[in-house]
């Protein structure tokens, strides 16, 4: 549980909206962050696991279609970018991030 509070810390440092796994039901303030476990890799040495890393799927959720936001976490260690797409006029930017 470490490591993903240590992302937290560092995704709180861009933004003071971070929200992980989110319930439907809550109602998430603007510009945000929202992210959850999406993958695990692990590589292997002598047929043992020697690496193993969690990918997050990270969204940028903002109502500013030019926020800096997006280029602040594209900035991150093993982050790369997914995907845009607009709903419900909000801007999403998603990346996936290996922590």
């Amino acid at each position: 549980m470490g490591q993903r509070l240590d992302l937290q810390e560092i995704l709180l440092t861009i933004v003071p909206n971070v929200y992980f796994q989110p319930p439907e039901s809550l109602k998430m303030e603007y510009p945000c962050i929202v992210y959850h476990r999406d993958y695990s890799n692990t590589e292997f040495a002598d047929d043992r696991p020697y690496l193993h890393r969690k990918r997050y799927l990270v969204m940028v959720i903002d109502e500013n279609p030019d926020s800096a936001i997006p280029t602040k976490v594209a900035e991150l260690p093993m982050c790369l970018f997914d995907r845009f797409y607009t709903a419900k006029n909000l801007n999403h930017d998603v990346f996936k991030l290996f922590f």
